[in-house]
């Protein structure tokens, strides 16, 4: 079997398995609805444009290569898995802090099935930063790493936790969405800490949706 069969198999056993459909993986490149079982099923085009092979990768949560790209397993240090950026910013998770260097530090890496599992986002679209202060006790902990999915600022969302910007503030809190109203209830976890009803959606600066949060175990 040539590199062309075997990247088409492979690319047909990633859709049999996951139950996808031709139609949806070929909207999702932007292409004709039969682009992608042309391809499986009959070899045209003979490759996948670049582009077009790294978003189903990405989709699928595997390296290129197992659908037709070059081999960059070995010349990668972290091998298959995706390295997130740790920022240099603390997201306050009480009364603020003050963010002026957002930098990565660091980074972690990600197997990334386990990613595609949890977040339909791309990869450069996250990040990891940490928690400071006790507001969102007990959900999240000062010190936590924080995976940040930003892609999120820019749609619609439904409930749940998000890293919020007020001028040069980060902050970690809940939203409940008021669709009727059109509103946003900004809260805490802590029952110590305010609430902040009635707000505008146009007046909040979402940075990203929290996804995952990791801690130290005492």
């Amino acid at each position: 079997m040539s590199p062309d069969e075997q990247a088409r198999a492979a690319l047909a056993k990633l859709i049999s398995e996951r139950r996808e459909d031709f139609a949806g993986l070929s909207r999702m490149l932007g292409r004709n609805a039969a682009y992608v079982q042309q391809y499986v099923k009959r070899g045209s085009p003979k490759r996948l444009a670049e582009g077009d092979r790294r978003t189903l990768a990405r989709y699928f949560g595997v390296d290129e290569h197992l659908l037709g790209g070059p081999d960059t397993r070995r010349k990668h240090p972290l091998g298959s898995f995706v390295p997130i950026p740790q920022l240099q910013v603390s997201a306050s998770a009480g009364h603020g802090s003050f963010t002026d260097q957002e930098r990565a530090i660091a980074h972690m890496a990600f197997n990334p099935a386990w990613l595609k599992k949890i977040t339909a986002a791309p990869t450069e679209d996250l990040s990891i930063i940490r928690v400071q202060g006790d507001s969102m006790l007990p959900t999240l902990n000062d010190g936590d790493d924080i995976l940040v999915d930003r892609s999120a600022s820019g749609r619609q969302f439904s409930d749940g936790i998000f890293v919020l910007r007020l001028e040069d503030t980060l902050m970690v809190k809940r939203i409940a969405v008021h669709p009727s109203e059109k509103t946003l209830t900004i809260s805490s976890d802590n029952s110590s800490y305010p609430s902040w009803t009635n707000c505008k959606r146009a007046s909040v600066n979402v940075i990203g949706r929290v996804i995952w949060a990791g801690r130290r175990l005492a």
